[in-house]
């Protein structure tokens, strides 16, 4: 086609210029990737550390203190509602334990090693012993085993609140980067407490669970609320209002950034098409002159556009990518303190979509101009 001859010559007789359009239409598709990537990523960082390890909903009974039955309907309630990740019926008890002349208080969970492992990433988060606490085994947070000295492997005596000791084997010590559960949680299998309270099998006072939409929390625990009016039905998302208004704040503010970066390049690239289009009327005039017609004239700056759009945007991915990779690479470190950008095929997709379309649509103004191009005036005017 004529069209695209001529916009591959222009491209190939304004070399600099050309290179410069591509080398800008790469850098605002590299930083919309990247600061994109980094914002998500920054966002899904900040859920995971804190609503990550922490139940999103929770069923405890309308009496404070008591107790209720996990029966099976209720069983099946929380694990046939397709949102739900995790579930961990247990009996929370507030107890003191004895180290070395030393008293402190802790409140111990107790329940299937599955549930809370779902909910607490214990698999994960266990820095010394084993994670699975066993039939008398207790986990500890680092925090709680600093101050008083404790290892995995030492007797942990504790105290129920109506004197029974209960006599612990520390078999673990986790870390859930939340220095108050540190200190003052520990986990136990729930066979080691249950019979001293004298409670039976399926009693519990409290059902924390996860789902995988930690926004959908209101709407799992409303629907809760309906099916369980004898139950008192709580969420993360109640309990922690002033930051689920930091996390949507966030969320607009990647949504602003992106918008501005996409506007930045529509412009760049509309502009530079416009002066090259200025630049090239005489040739213009002349290949009008010669019988081209309006729309094949106007297409040599669409060819033009899609083609510098095409090679920026796949310039711009490449250098994206490499920024995410030297980001991880630093944020790889123990103690670098940053947390690793992941890549995500469907906004890489939507980056290089909105990179082409932008270069097209910025030669709607060239496009535009040289139809309206008198090849006499612009011969007869040099």
């Amino acid at each position: 086609m004529l069209s695209l001859r001529v916009a591959l010559r222009f491209i190939a007789r304004s070399r600099f210029q050309s290179l410069l359009i591509v080398f800008g239409i790469a850098v605002g598709i590299a930083v919309q990737v990247f600061v994109g990537s980094l914002i998500t990523s920054l966002q899904a960082s900040l859920l995971d550390s804190t609503v990550g390890n922490s139940p999103h909903v929770i069923l405890e009974p309308a009496e404070k203190g008591g107790t209720f039955a996990y029966t099976e309907a209720i069983r099946s309630l929380v694990e046939d509602t397709p949102s739900v990740t995790a579930a961990a019926p247990q009996i929370v008890v507030p107890v003191l334990a004895t180290k070395g002349g030393a008293t402190a208080s802790l409140i111990v969970k107790a329940g299937e090693f599955a549930g809370l492992d779902g909910i607490y990433k214990l698999s994960k988060r266990t820095v010394q012993g084993e994670a699975r606490p066993g039939p008398e085994g207790l986990l500890i947070g680092k925090d709680f085993a600093n101050t008083y000295a404790v290892a995995a492997g030492d007797m942990l005596p504790l105290a129920l609140a109506d004197g029974t000791l209960v006599d612990a084997r520390v078999s673990g010590i986790f870390d859930l980067g939340v220095q108050a559960v540190n200190e003052g949680t520990a986990f136990v299998d729930p066979g080691l407490l249950a019979t001293r309270l004298g409670l039976a099998p399926n009693e519990v006072n409290v059902v924390e669970t996860q789902i995988d939409d930690v926004f959908l929390s209101s709407t799992v625990a409303e629907a809760w609320r309906t099916a369980l009016p004898q139950l008192e039905v709580g969420d993360w998302q109640e309990r922690n209002a002033e930051l689920l208004i930091a996390l949507q704040s966030q969320g607009t503010s990647s949504v602003m950034i992106q918008v501005f970066v996409v506007i930045a390049v529509m412009l760049g690239i509309a502009s530079t098409l416009a002066i090259s289009a200025v630049q090239k009327t005489r040739q213009i005039g002349i290949l009008k002159a010669l019988g081209m017609s309006d729309s094949s004239t106007g297409l040599v700056f669409l060819y033009q556009a899609g083609i510098l759009g095409f090679a920026g945007t796949l310039l711009g991915l490449g250098l994206a990518a490499g920024l995410i990779a030297l980001f991880s690479s630093l944020a790889a470190g123990p103690d670098s303190g940053l947390f690793p950008i992941d890549l995500q095929p469907s906004f890489v997709a939507f980056s290089a979509g909105v990179g082409i379309s932008i270069a097209l649509l910025s030669a709607v103004i060239p496009y535009r101009s040289t139809a309206r191009l008198d090849p006499i005036e612009v011969i007869q005017g040099g």
